[in-house]
This record gives C-alpha cells, structure tokens and sequence, in this order.
C-alpha cells in the first residue's frame, strides 16, 4: 500500500504543513488507499523534504510530483474534465499558494508575534520535540527564509504579502461548490491545505482574521475537512 509521509497534526489538522495536507486530501479525494505516517525528520526524503511517498519500489517527493505520479499510476480521474482554462487557472492558484507557503511559514517560526504562540502548540501536542530542538529549527527557517527573501521583510510586510495572495483566492472562490464546480478536484486539494493550516490553528494572525471574514473561502475549507475526514 501507498504510504504518505508528511510532518505531524497541530490543532486537529492531519498535517502542520500546507503540502502535506495538500497530498493527503488529495488521496483521500481521489479515493486511493494509504498509509500515514507522521514524522519530523526529513533527512531521508528526497531533497531533505516533506512530504513523500513510498509506493513499492517507487519513492516520490514533491506535492506536484506526487499528484502527477498517482493520477497516472492509479488512474485518478478528478481532473479529467478540467478544460484547458481551468488548467491554467490551476497552475497559476498552485504558484500563489507557493508565495502564500512562505508568508504562512514566516508568521510561525520568525514573527515574534506568533512563534511562541506556534512554538507552545508542537510542544503541548508532540511531547517528543524539546524547546531547544524547535530553537534550533527556528534559526535554521530564518536562513531559509533569508535566501528566499521573505525574511529580508519587516513582519507587516510580510504579512501584506500573504494578505494579497488570500485576496486573490477570495475573489476565485465561488459561493457554492469548488474552485472549477459542483465536485472538488486537485486544485481544491491544495488550496484546502493551505487555508485549513491558517483557519484552524488556534493563532489569530492577520492571515486567520482575512480566512474567518470571508464566508466563501471557509465554506469551501469546511467542504474539504470534512470530506477528508471521513
């Protein structure tokens, strides 16, 4: 059986991680059996990252990888009658929530705002990480955040960055249904595992305050929750 590794749960969501959330709906969506299994390490990932899947002798990372290879492999169909627009308009959505990732990430382990809020949460939910592991995973985000330059940002503007992308999304999400009609597809997948890690987290950062002010953009991440949790 398929088996997905992604990083732990935080305030009920099966992953901390926009990614692997995004892969884990994903296949719970598309209806493909798997295995879950929580870790923090990367190191043995491929390119040191989460999440990935091992699939007999198959081990896949990258989320976009992922849905590529089990859409082939187990011949998913949720994307089949997606017209070359709606194609389009799924690339372009994937790339703002890659930017969205950053912000999202930033606001967590760098805004002093939030991190001791975030930092309290995986210690009270994952007794196995120490204050000085997640101080060590701290600085290491901060160089990563730096090199990909939204660290060289003061938190506010950060912030605006993330705010603009949620813009974006609530003007493209209708009222009624999913991003592309009356059944989710992918795209519906990835944007669920980016807003259920702001929406759900018990941490009211400007990100949240935008999500809960905006009925279509919770209707829709409910729509996912709770379809994948069954």
């Amino acid at each position: 059986m398929l088996t997905l590794y992604s990083y732990p749960p935080l305030f009920g969501v099966a992953d901390n991680n926009g990614y692997g959330l995004k892969v884990f709906a994903f296949l719970k969506l598309a209806g493909v059996p798997f295995r879950h299994e929580h870790i923090f390490d990367a190191a043995k990932a491929p390119r040191s990252q989460l999440p990935y899947i091992v699939d007999g002798a198959d081990i896949v990372g990258d989320s976009d990888t992922i849905l590529t290879f089990v859409t082939e492999k187990y011949r998913v169909t949720i994307d089949a009658a997606l017209t070359p627009p709606q194609r389009t308009t799924n690339l372009l959505v994937t790339r703002m929530l890659d930017d969205l990732y950053w912000v999202m990430s930033y606001s967590r382990w760098k805004d002093e705002r939030y991190w001791p809020a975030f930092r309290d949460a995986l210690l009270r939910e994952h007794p196995s990480l120490t204050a000085e592991g997640l101080a060590n995973a701290q600085a290491f985000n901060a160089q990563r955040y730096y090199y990909q330059g939204i660290g060289r940002y003061q938190p506010d503007a950060a912030m605006a960055r993330g705010l603009a992308d949620l813009a974006a999304l609530a003007e493209l999400m209708p009222q009624r249904g999913f991003l592309h009609g009356a059944k989710p597809t992918s795209i519906d997948a990835g944007i669920y595992g980016f807003i259920a890690n702001i929406y759900y987290y018990d941490i009211d950062t400007p990100l949240k305050q935008f999500v809960a002010a905006h009925d279509n953009i919770v209707r829709h991440c409910r729509a996912i929750h709770a379809a994948v949790r069954r």
